[in-house]
């Protein structure tokens, strides 16, 4: 690597350096071109430059590690952004470096890159959880958007994973260790990169249970002492026996790993001692048909364990891992497992999904059947957005989409919760807790106060103010999204309406009874409703305040001794007598009048009021200010919205707007778009960030002023709007 003008290292340290980037170079000359190399070698003086005077916790230079980083992609032999992303990945968070520079010298996709690496670098596990960890790696899979930040971010967990004793901590060790157990390495798996998979577990299985792969280490190195050519020895009779079916083949012999015969013994319940197979072979055929010719030979010369037998290659793995499995009782008298499989299996086995884009690189002709199966998991994974036919274009539209439909934000404790992409902070509050959802009254995202129908993104940290007297509001139900957050918003408003409905009702009945000069004995009552087809007096309650029965009516069946008699007086009449009273069948010369308090449209339920010299006052069935006629039930008149079209009405919003210029402007011009004619504009608050206006606009109906909302919610200027009635 060409020396790097004061670059803040020793003369050994600068030759640390370049002996690493010395091996990058051999790799990567092995499939680059000579642009592509100077374009690397570029990356890598920046990085150096960017690096200078950085030591790691082992005391090494700290460039060597996105060096060594590097080397690992291009063992993979990934593409050139993905080597300067690795190269520079650690350039913002712990240079200073910013993206905007990053796009002007390498361009704007290794900047992308650089910049998923970087979100991803910033999160980390605080629970072992089972469901915590599966969340966190559907997060990292959602973050990382591009698959090329998730082979940048393997490689530098593997690497950071290798240096893990240079840190003194424990506790520190121990946690990075059960990150990379819990995420990483099934990560690794999920991507079929099996070289990093085996190394992440072998290695977080060393920090976090040292005693026992101490134990097995021991047993495996005894083994090998006691036995040192069994392996050499069943390797050369497995060739043998292939061979002589007249297929060629290489065999190759190992232990298994101390992670995975841990687990083998977990599973299967059982010591060290009674495990018999812990060694396993690979026999690497030349095509599909010799996988299966072999298989035969072999289970003809070895007697086969039954249930050991998997077949991959018909049925591949999701991420494309393509091999035949069996067990045998094979040569010395030894239980032993073999894989077999092709030159091409083999190093999709081991590189994974990088492996499919160099064999999608050499086709020159559509996908054959085979190999189309091959690409599987690669298309759940990746969107493709066209067919390519280079490695180069191919990498650049291999974007994620698994989890896009999901959201996973942090609790200030740093639990993971998942939800639905468009989710709010009531949904979060709601998934965390039924009493958390019901009293919440504000929220901070990231420490920043926000509105509760911002929409959460991935990896924020939402934190909910909560409020003991605080109930659940109706307009929630426009925003959220969750089926929970729905439900228990409607449950509850749903309980205090049949409350207050309750209470209006028994308050109306109570007025009859006075009126009637007779004791009311809610005990009478409790026992009477069976009557009325209901099971207890509230229900009948509710049933009177809603219109539904009379109390009138409900009294006299409660005490037909006391009935009138009396029949319904003509629609129209304010008699006493009769107490309904419709719109559009009312006497002419009746004024009638719609609130200013709840500005009631058609669509709304309504109710009218007798108001002494304005005759009668509509307003919709919710207006608070109804409460006040509870004791006056003469006043409650039924009314019905007239017919016919052409009237408008005054509807109210509330508005939420950025602070920025043409904000206004925009809210206005959505509402005249919309056949929405403003009557009034009110501001009534406003903050660094946000303006709250009050408007009042002429509409048809409900059915428009939604319609209206519905478009200014979708303005980018605009935080957030709801109808208003006070």
């Amino acid at each position: 690597m060409p020396d790097a003008h004061e670059s803040g290292y020793s003369k050994a340290d600068l030759k640390k350096i370049d002996s690493v980037f010395s091996v990058l170079e051999d790799k990567a000359q092995a499939y680059l071109d000579k642009p592509d190399l100077a374009r690397l070698s570029e990356a890598a003086l920046f990085g150096q430059e960017a690096h200078k005077g950085q030591y790691r916790d082992t005391g090494a230079p700290y460039f060597t590690h996105p060096l060594e980083v590097t080397c690992l992609l291009a063992d993979m032999r990934l593409d050139t952004e993905s080597l300067i992303t690795a190269l520079l990945h650690d350039t913002v968070e712990d240079c200073g470096v910013s993206l905007h520079t990053l796009s002007e010298k390498f361009g704007d996709n290794v900047s992308q890159l650089v910049d998923g690496v970087t979100k991803l670098t910033r999160i980390e596990l605080q629970s072992i959880d089972t469901k915590q960890a599966e969340n966190f790696r559907k997060l990292v899979v959602a973050m990382g958007k591009d698959i090329r930040v998730l082979l940048v971010k393997l490689a530098d967990r593997t690497h950071n994973m290798r240096t893990l004793s240079g840190i003194s901590a424990h506790e520190k060790r121990e946690r990075i260790a059960t990150e990379t157990m819990e995420i990483f390495a099934p990560l690794a798996e999920r991507m079929g990169i099996t070289q990093f998979q085996h190394e992440l577990e072998d290695l977080s299985f060393d920090i976090l249970q040292p005693e026992m792969r101490q134990s097995i280490m021991t047993r495996l190195e005894f083994l090998t002492s006691e036995n040192k050519n069994t392996i050499p020895d069943i390797q050369r009779i497995l060739a043998d026996v292939i061979f002589k079916g007249g297929i060629e083949c290489d065999v190759a012999g190992r232990l298994k790993t101390s992670y995975s015969i841990w687990r083998k013994m977990q599973t299967k319940n059982i010591t060290m001692e009674q495990l018999s197979d812990v060694m396993a072979f690979r026999v690497i055929v030349d095509d599909d048909a010799a996988c299966y010719i072999a298989l035969g030979l072999i289970h003809q010369a070895f007697p086969m364990v039954m249930g050991r037998f998997k077949d991959y290659i018909s049925t591949p793995k999701r991420n494309g891992y393509r091999s035949v499995h069996t067990g045998v009782l094979g040569p010395m008298n030894r239980k032993i497992e073999i894989q077999i499989r092709t030159p091409e299996m083999h190093d999709i086995a081991q590189r994974g999904v990088a492996a499919h884009w160099d064999y999608k690189a050499r086709q020159t002709d559509a996908l054959q059947p085979r190999q189309a199966e091959g690409f599987r998991w690669v298309r759940e994974l990746i969107s493709l957005l066209e067919l390519n036919t280079g490695p180069q274009e191919f990498l650049e539209h291999t974007k994620m989409e698994m989890y896009a439909d999901q959201v996973f934000c942090f609790t200030p404790r740093g639990d993971l919760i998942g939800l639905p992409k468009g989710a709010t902070p009531i949904d979060f509050a709601y998934a965390v807790h039924s009493k958390i959802g019901d009293r919440c009254v504000g929220v901070f995202i990231n420490e920043k106060r926000r509105q509760l129908a911002t929409e959460l993104e991935n990896g924020d940290q939402v934190k909910i103010i909560t409020d003991p007297a605080a109930k659940p509001r109706s307009e929630w139900e426009e925003f959220v999204v969750t089926g929970r957050a729905k439900s228990s918003i409607r449950r509850f408003i749903r309980v205090e309406k049949q409350i207050e409905f309750s209470r209006i009702g028994k308050a109306l009945l109570e007025r009859e009874y006075r009126f009637r000069k007779v004791t009311f004995a809610e005990q009478h009552i409790a026992d009477s409703v069976i009557a009325f087809g209901i099971s207890k007096p509230e229900e009948l309650y509710a049933l009177m305040a809603d219109g539904s029965r009379h109390p009138r009516d409900v009294f006299e069946r409660l005490h037909p001794e006391m009935a009138t008699g009396r029949k319904p007086a003509v629609s129209g009449s304010l008699s006493k007598e009769q107490p309904l009273f419709s719109i559009s069948g009312a006497d002419e010369g009746m004024a009638v009048q719609l609130g200013k308090c709840c500005h009631p449209l058609p669509g709304d339920k309504i109710i009218g009021i007798i108001t002494t010299g304005k005759g009668v006052t509509v307003h919709t069935k919710n207006c608070s200010i109804l409460t006040k006629f509870v004791e006056i039930p003469e006043l409650w008149l039924e009314v019905d919205w007239p017919r016919g079209e052409g009237r408008r009405y005054a509807g109210r919003i509330k508005a939420i707007i950025l602070n920025e210029p043409g904000a206004l402007a925009a809210l206005c011009t959505v509402i005249g778009q919309q056949a929405g004619n403003i009557t009034h504009i009110q501001l009534t608050e406003r903050s660094l960030n946000f303006f709250t206006f009050q408007v009042d606009i002429d509409v048809k109906d409900i059915e428009h002023i939604h319609s209206i909302i519905a478009v200014l919610r979708s303005n980018k200027y605009i935080e957030s709007v709801s109808r208003r009635s006070l």
